[in-house]
């Protein structure tokens, strides 16, 4: 388990990623501040590129949304913050 899916992170947002239309510039993945975006390695959309997959820990600033060129980013920011665990998800 790495860091980002610990037990007791806190969740201020999450964000929708249409995968099929990132070409896989890794934009998205410098901007996030929380770190909660990582690149696909083996993985790939059916048009051949990588993408990025949200881990644990999104904040919902809207930094990924803001720098993505193809508009790959649904970015929601929860009112009441959450606290994700690993036996129950989003709590």
């Amino acid at each position: 388990m790495n860091a980002k899916s610990a037990s007791g992170i806190v969740v201020r947002g999450t964000v929708v990623i249409d995968v099929e239309a990132c070409k896989g510039c890794d934009l998205c993945i410098e901007a996030c501040h929380p770190d909660v975006l990582a690149m696909t390695t083996d993985m790939t959309n059916t048009r051949g590129y990588r993408y990025p997959e949200l881990l644990v820990g999104c904040t919902g600033c809207r930094a990924c949304a803001d720098v993505c060129p193809d508009f790959c980013f649904q970015v929601f920011r929860f009112n009441e913050p959450k606290t994700w665990t690993s036996e129950g998800g989003l709590q």
